[in-house]
C-alpha cells in the first residue's frame, strides 16, 4: 500500500469495487489484443476525477504486473491509490473481448481475483468517514462473499459519519443468481442516497417496465436522489418532491462502452460541487455523450473543459 493520504487531502469521492485489465481483439480471427482497462467503479472514479473531483479508489490488486498498470493509470488520471491494497497471494482480474458474426463475446478472469477477496478489516475507515460521498455498484457485492461483506461495513461506516452513499445497479447475472441479486441489491437499496441506475438492470431487478413505478420503488426504500440512465434519450431524474426527464445530447455515438460510468463519475462529481440533481444530470448527460465519441471505456471520458465548452455551444 502507498502511503496514508494528509487529512486536508482525502478525497471528497470514494469508489470501491474491481478494476480489471483488458484485452480487446483487434479484428475477428485475429490473435491480437488491444490492451485497456475496464472496472465500472474505476471507470466513475476517473471520470468524476477528470469533472475536477478529489476522487479515490478502495479495492485490492494483485502484486503482478496487471495491478501495476491499473495503479500507474489511476496515478495519471489524478485518481488517490493510497487506499489499494497490493496482495502477493492472490491475482488482478483480466477479461478479454472477443469479436464475431453475433457481436462482442467477454471472457472474465476474475474468480479468486484480490479484489474480490477484499475483507471489511481491510477498510480504510479514516478516509471513509472523511469523505462527503461512497459510491460502489452491484459488481461490487457481487464478485465475491469477503467483497460483499467489506462494501455493506464501508456503507454503514459511511453512513454513521454523515457520507453519502451512490449506487449504480450495474446488473452482472454472470455473477450472480437473480434472486441473491434482488435480494442483496434491495438491501443495499434501503442505504443509499443517490441510486444510479440502468433502464435494463434496474427493470430486471424491479420487475418493472415503468419508469415512474420504478422511481417510486427506489425513493420508498429510501433512495433520496435517482437518476435513471436512459441512453441517448437522457436521465429521469426523481426525488420525493420532483421529478423531471432531462434530455440527452445526440452525438455521433461510434462505442457506447463505460457512458453509463461516466455519467455516474460527472453527477456524482457534480453534486459535490453543489449542483442540484436535475443541474447535475444536464451535465452529466453531456459528459456521456462525449464519451461515445471515441473507442473504449476510459479513453474518450472528456475532461471539464471539453464538457463545458459542448454545453456553451449548444
Amino acid at each position: 500500500m502507498t502511503a496514508a493520504t494528509p487529512a486536508a487531502a482525502m478525497p471528497d469521492i470514494l469508489a470501491y469495487g474491481e478494476a480489471m485489465v483488458e484485452f480487446n481483439q483487434a479484428a475477428p480471427g485475429k490473435p491480437d489484443y488491444l490492451q485497456g482497462f475496464g472496472g465500472d467503479t474505476s471507470n466513475f472514479a476517473i471520470a468524476a476525477a477528470r469533472q475536477g473531483a478529489r476522487t479515490g479508489f478502495v479495492s485490492a490488486l494483485g502484486d503482478d504486473q496487471f495491478g501495476r498498470l491499473l495503479l500507474d493509470l489511476w496515478t495519471r488520471e489524478g485518481v488517490d491509490t493510497s487506499h489499494v491494497r497490493v496482495s502477493a497471494e492472490a491475482p488482478t482480474g483480466v477479461y478479454f473481448v472477443s469479436h464475431g458474426p453475433s457481436g462482442h463475446a467477454f471472457d472474465y478472469l476474475r474468480k479468486g481475483s484480490a479484489a474480490s477477496r477484499y475483507a471489511p478489516g481491510d477498510l480504510p475507515l479514516d478516509a471513509l468517514a472523511a469523505a462527503r460521498v461512497l459510491h460502489l455498484s452491484g459488481i461490487s457485492v457481487a464478485i465475491g462473499d469477503a467483497a460483499c461483506d467489506a462494501a455493506f461495513a464501508a456503507i454503514e461506516h459511511a453512513r454513521a459519519n454523515g457520507v453519502q452513499v451512490s449506487f449504480d445497479t450495474n446488473l452482472r447475472l454472470k455473477l450472480w443468481p437473480l434472486a441473491r441479486a434482488r435480494a442483496v441489491m434491495t438491501e443495499v437499496l434501503r442505504l443509499t442516497d443517490i441510486c444510479l441506475p440502468s433502464w435494463d438492470d434496474v427493470a430486471v431487478l424491479t420487475g418493472l417496465d415503468d419508469r415512474d413505478a420504478i422511481v417510486d420503488r427506489l425513493l420508498t426504500l429510501g433512495v433520496r436522489v435517482v437518476a435513471l440512465k436512459l441512453g441517448k434519450e437522457g436521465a429521469y431524474v426523481a426525488t420525493p418532491d420532483e421529478r423531471r426527464l432531462v434530455p440527452g445530447r445526440v452525438v455521433a455515438a461510434v462505442d457506447a462502452t463505460g457512458a453509463g460510468d461516466c455519467f455516474g463519475g460527472a453527477f456524482v462529481a457534480r453534486v459535490v460541487a453543489g449542483d442540484d440533481p436535475f443541474a447535475a444530470a444536464h451535465y452529466a448527460n453531456a459528459a456521456a455523450a462525449l464519451s461515445t465519441l471515441g473507442y473504449g471505456a476510459v479513453a474518450p471520458i472528456p475532461h471539464r473543459a471539453d464538457v463545458e465548452h459542448a454545453l456553451a455551444s449548444a
